[in-house]
């Protein structure tokens, strides 16, 4: 039996992973309907469309999945209440944006003139993307800290206190996801006091959810403490961004630090997965079965060449940086729709993992490569 497909439009892919199953029908993701939805069998999202009781009032899916690690905009308990199915795709794109923060900071090094390594670095959240990106930064042998209450009251050890973090990091990374309940509520965990806290010239970088950091408070202090840079890649009020924040932050993107040709793709793979075990279906295909080539796989380099040269081959987030920036005169509703197109019409970017390293490197490069995450020919030499 053929079975309706509803996705959102800028889910990768969704015609060749899931054709299998039936007929896909496309639709704006910020803006769909009950109309939409209303025959589905399949419900495939992203993070800008909110699946709740309003939204689903005339469906009846089989499955609903988001290609996304983050749930706030799923209520799970209806879905859970109406025996609805449901798959999360936790860590498709954690990668991606743990190479979004080194990128990021590894540019800011060049132009700062100071050395990634001498810093004390400050994760707040090590779920998929902070824990990924706490493994790269240790393989460099650089000194983090790392804070997440729930996991600490789960038993974890290695922790510190929110504000010791906060006061000791000179690159502190939030990747908290956005809960406004419970014993350990994110939304605003930033605010005035919190912020006050950061040691001078601090880089604050969230990569996470926009209102986990009080946007306005932000602004504020900016104003005031001129050595704070600041990288934003989500805000408060997405898709409207602050054009007065944006004006002081360093680097600002329209929220694609995840937004890897990879991360996508594993993105959709990972609901048809969850899919075909939710619905007794024998899965076909593989991932890699979907995996392009990339444009440029390999790399044969001299001692001359830098990490940031290897980065660079894979992405600059300057160029995200000047894309938004050129929509931040337009007027609100503008900015709105200029955000959302900069997310649909994103180019192709590849993680570190598709790019292999060969040539002659000192054992300085090699290890830096690696614990990037490039992948090292067995047979490079050292000078």
């Amino acid at each position: 039996m053929k079975l309706n497909i509803v996705a959102d439009e800028n889910m990768p892919l969704v015609e060749e992973i899931f054709s299998e199953f039936g007929n896909v029908k496309r639709v704006a993701g910020r803006n769909m309907s009950p109309a939409d939805v209303c025959d589905a069998d399949l419900l495939l999202v992203r993070s800008v469309t909110q699946v709740n009781e309003s939204l689903l009032a005339k469906a009846s899916p089989k499955f609903i999945g988001t290609a996304t690690i983050g749930t706030d905009h799923i209520d799970t308990e209806y879905l859970q209440q109406q025996g609805i199915a449901f798959s999360s795709a936790p860590g498709c794109n954690a990668d991606a944006v743990v190479e979004y923060v080194l990128s990021a900071i590894f540019h800011l090094a060049q132009t700062q003139g100071f050395d990634p390594a001498a810093r004390t670095w400050g994760i707040i959240g090590v779920g998929n993307v902070g824990g990924r990106l706490q493994k790269r930064l240790q393989g460099l042998g650089y000194n983090v800290l790392i804070n997440d209450p729930p996991r600490e009251a789960n038993g974890d050890a290695g922790f510190v206190a929110l504000d010791q973090l906060l006061s000791e990091a000179d690159v502190v990374c939030m990747h908290t996801p956005l809960t406004r309940e419970g014993d350990h509520p994110s939304y605003h965990l930033l605010a005035e006091p919190e912020l006050k806290r950061l040691k001078p010239n601090t880089i604050l970088l969230n990569a996470g959810r926009g209102p986990v950091i009080n946007n306005a408070d932000l602004l504020t202090l900016k104003k005031l403490r001129d050595d704070l840079t600041l990288i934003l890649d989500v805000w408060e009020h997405e898709p409207v961004v602050d054009p007065a924040l944006a004006a002081v932050t360093e680097i600002a993107t329209p929220h694609i630090a995840g937004y890897s040709h990879d991360g996508k793709i594993r993105g959709t793979f990972m609901l048809y997965e969850a899919c075909c075990q939710a619905l007794g279906i024998k899965q076909t295909k593989t991932l890699e079965d979907f995996l392009p080539e990339p444009a440029i796989k390999q790399v044969m380099v001299n001692g001359d060449v830098t990490a940031l040269d290897l980065i660079r081959l894979r992405y600059d987030p300057y160029r995200d940086d000047r894309d938004l920036g050129r929509t931040l005169h337009e007027e609100a509703e503008m900015r709105a729709l200029s955000f959302d197109r900069l997310r649909k019409q994103y180019p192709q970017r590849r993680e570190f993992s598709s790019l292999q390293v060969t040539g002659e490197m000192d054992e300085t490069l090699r290890q830096q490569a690696r614990a990037l995450g490039f992948k090292v020919a067995a047979d490079s030499k050292i000078p």
